[in-house]
């Protein structure tokens, strides 16, 4: 069964984020869409007639990582972002956690979070929830297929790519951070931690 784009029309109107910029971010996406459901099309013709091994049946492997994680990435920036954004729970689960991961603050979270998007270069920033070792990580990741933290759960995933903002933003991704963050829905970051954790 193919994979279909999920609808974030209700992005539309948030603060920071023009709807140019949305309908553009949402068009990338769609192509991310599209392009795992031709790979694995491809990759299932390829294996009915015999081509494993082949140097075409190598590469669309090779770039099945790249557009899945594309599609997924996206999938769960835009679901971590609402119109007014919510507030972080300081009594819950979730900022206890944080506190104990960073320093013994929510704000130095913030701060390490926020300085993890500013690195030069294009990529993500994504907060993981590592179930085994009970621990959370802010990690950038350079390219959607690489760096990440295996068997650890996606939290909060901010796209540092520059589509993601140079619409609105030019080259202030700084700015773009700061709408980022006030847009960010906590309750499905902190519903996220605690079916990471079950």
């Amino acid at each position: 069964m193919p994979y279909e784009a999920k609808k974030f029309i209700d992005l539309f109107g948030t603060k920071g984020f023009s709807d140019e910029l949305l309908n553009n971010h949402f068009t990338l996406y769609q192509g991310y869409v599209t392009n795992i459901n031709k790979l694995i099309d491809a990759l299932e013709t390829m294996e009915k007639e015999g081509k494993f091994g082949t140097p075409e049946y190598n590469e669309l492997n090779r770039r099945l990582g790249w557009e899945f994680n594309g599609m997924r990435l996206h999938e769960y920036y835009f679901a971590n972002i609402m119109k007014g954004g919510t507030e972080l729970d300081k009594k819950s689960e979730f900022y206890k956690k944080l506190e104990e991961n960073f320093l013994g603050s929510g704000e130095a979270f913030e701060k390490d979070f926020r300085a993890m998007g500013a690195i030069r270069g294009i990529g993500w920033v994504i907060l993981y929830y590592d179930k085994i070792s009970d621990r959370l990580f802010n990690v950038w990741i350079n390219e959607h297929d690489m760096g990440h933290l295996a068997g650890a759960s996606p939290l909060l995933v901010l796209d540092v790519f520059e589509h993601a903002y140079i619409c609105d933003y030019g080259l202030k991704r700084a700015d773009y951070i700061g709408a980022f963050w006030r847009a960010v829905d906590w309750a499905t970051v902190e519903d996220r931690f605690e079916n990471a954790r079950r």
